[in-house]
Order: structure tokens, then sequence, then C-alpha cells
């Protein structure tokens, strides 16, 4: 098996007639020293006619800014939906993010576990952003391509990404959200794309951990194979210190350990992220979590998005703990198996 990943495959892909084909768009940005920082998403079922659109501005004030939409899409052919377009303006070298609509400013972001009750009874805002994202580091991952025209083996594909790459950003640009309005001169974060079926069901839980230091950038994730705890990672590195200026190097082995409150939202996360010749001990606080949910057959998926102020040795970041959890018998599936 090697991985493809061509210039073309930064652009969107032929949907195949898999009902749950999707591609998606994430762009993470943090403003360094603190201030304000989101994530945009944006994912395609053209199979199913809409697209699952997502905007989470993390306000400094401890405030949080939301829309989640699923509008009508015909055909596959933009990422365009819901006030909400991403354009691929390079590939691998420059997006461009924009949003016109409107957010819901939740003073309690937890009151999003129960969307319906949230989106009622906090007010909403007019938001528009536009951003310009420029690459600082390679990209990495891609799509798997078998030997000998064999296929995937059986039991791999997990039904939540055929493709996937990664790539560390700078972000510059624009953010209103009602009578404020922030210029953003020196944030960073992380895109990703993923293409393929998606069911979010079809992990049994996941962490996937971001942080965004300026000049180094961590990404990596943490995952289940059954509730009981069997775990596989992967990740990258991008470290202008230590591998040149935009190297990206594969993570070899994440050790976390996770504190939670009564509720199972983390609260600090101790991170040891091993490349080839380097451990990197990453320190986080989770100052603000919104949980989101995913309802199919029965089964209900848990994902909190929590920023983060992130630390490595003397350095200072921002980015994000996101956890995925399938709920079994009322608790978190990763918490049931160690994570």
């Amino acid at each position: 098996m090697r991985l493809r990943r061509e210039p073309d495959d930064d652009l969107l892909h032929e949907a195949d007639d898999d009902p749950n084909y999707n591609e998606s768009r994430y762009y993470s940005f943090f403003e360094q020293g603190g201030g304000l920082g989101g994530w945009l998403r944006m994912g395609n079922r053209p199979n199913q006619g809409y697209a699952e659109m997502t905007v989470c501005l993390y306000l400094p004030d401890g405030r949080v800014g939301f829309m989640f939409k699923r509008p009508e899409i015909h055909g596959h052919t933009a990422h365009d939906a819901g006030g909400l377009r991403f354009e691929v303006r390079e590939p691998y070298r420059a997006h461009h993010v924009t949003f016109d609509g409107t957010l819901c400013v939740l003073a309690q972001p937890r009151d999003m576990a129960d969307p319906s009750r949230a989106f009622r009874h906090n007010r909403h805002e007019p938001c528009t952003i536009d951003l310009e994202l420029t690459a600082v580091a390679q990209p990495t991952g891609g799509e798997p391509e078998w030997e000998h025209g064999e296929g995937e083996p059986a039991g791999l594909l997990h039904q939540f990404a055929r493709g996937h790459t990664e790539q560390q950003m700078a972000a510059r640009g624009t953010v209103t959200i009602g009578d404020q309005r922030v210029e953003v001169t020196d944030a960073f974060g992380l895109r990703d794309h993923s293409w393929g079926p998606r069911v979010w069901q079809s992990i049994p839980w996941y962490r996937w951990l971001t942080a965004s230091f300026g000049s180094l950038g961590i990404a990596c994730t943490l995952r289940g194979d059954d509730e009981e705890g069997v775990r596989h990672h992967n990740g990258h590195v991008h470290d202008v210190e230590r591998y040149g200026d935009d190297r990206s190097v594969p993570v070899r082995s994440i050790e976390l350990d996770t504190d939670y409150d009564d509720e199972w939202f983390a609260l600090r996360n101790r991170v040891v992220v091993t490349t080839d010749d380097h451990a990197y001990e990453l320190q986080g606080v989770v100052w603000s979590s919104i949980p989101l949910r995913n309802r199919r057959d029965g089964k209900v998926t848990r994902i909190t998005e929590g920023v983060t102020r992130w630390t490595c040795g003397d350095r200072v970041g921002a980015g994000m703990s996101e956890y995925l959890d399938q709920v079994v018998d009322d608790l978190p599936a990763g918490v049931r198996a160690g994570a």
C-alpha cells in the first residue's frame, strides 16, 4: 500500500455511489498570544442532497458563536452552501474561506447539549468571516492505493474517510460578529480534507489534538478500534527549529492522560508526542467546550470541541482537543476504554 497525494487531490473528487459519500474540509485558526479562535467545516453529502455546515468561534470572553445547518445542495462541484464558502486558490498552498450569516452566541457553550433549546434561548448575531490561509508546512496523508490490484484489505475501511490530508496553515483576514470586528493578523491552525464514505458511528472513539505555536505545529490522533481499548495513532509535527522551514515529520507514538469533570468533559491534557528523534511534552488546559452530537440508528455520537491553551516547554500556543465518543450506557466509549 502507498499513499497517493497529487495536486488534484486538494480539489474535489468525483463522488462514488455510496449513499454516505462525504467530502469535507475543515479549517482552524487561533491568534497567537490569545484572543479569537475558531474552526469551520463543510462536508458535502451529494448522494443525500445536502451539506453539513458548521462555524464555531471562541470569543475571548468565553462565549462561543456557533451555527450548524444542513443546506440543500445539487451535485458536488463546490464547498459553497449555507453562507459558507471554501475556495482552493492554489493546491496545498493557498485557500480562501468566507462566511456570511448568523451565529448563535452562547454565554454557556454547554447549552448546545440540547441544540433545539440552545438555538431558541440564546441571541443570534450577524457574522462575517474572510480569511486567507497560506501553507506553512508540507501536507501529510493521502489516499491509499494497493499493489497488484488487490484492493483494500477487509476491515481496514472504517466508513470514516477513504482519503485524508492535513496541513499546518497561517491565517490572515477579518472576523465580525455583532458590532465587534477583529483583524486576524497573526493566527495559525490546521486544515484537513477528507473524502469517501463517512458514518460518524463507525469508530468507537477518538481523541484528535491540535496545537499551534507558530513555528511549531502538532496534530495527532489516538483512536480506538473497540470500546475496550485497542488503539491506533497517527499524526505529524512541523517544527521549524528542528526540521526546517516546511517539513512535516510523522508521529511515532502518543501518550495521553486526561482529567475530566463530572460530565466527562476534558479539563486538562498531558500529552507526550514522539517523532523519530524527539519527544514533545505538552500541557493543555481546555478552557471552553461545546458538545455536539450525531444520531443514527439509535446510536448517539458525542463530539466535544474543546479550545485548548497549550504549553510545550517555554512555548505558549492554542488549538483543539476534539473528543469523539459513542455513548454507551450514558458513558463515553473512550472513557470506558481509559482514554
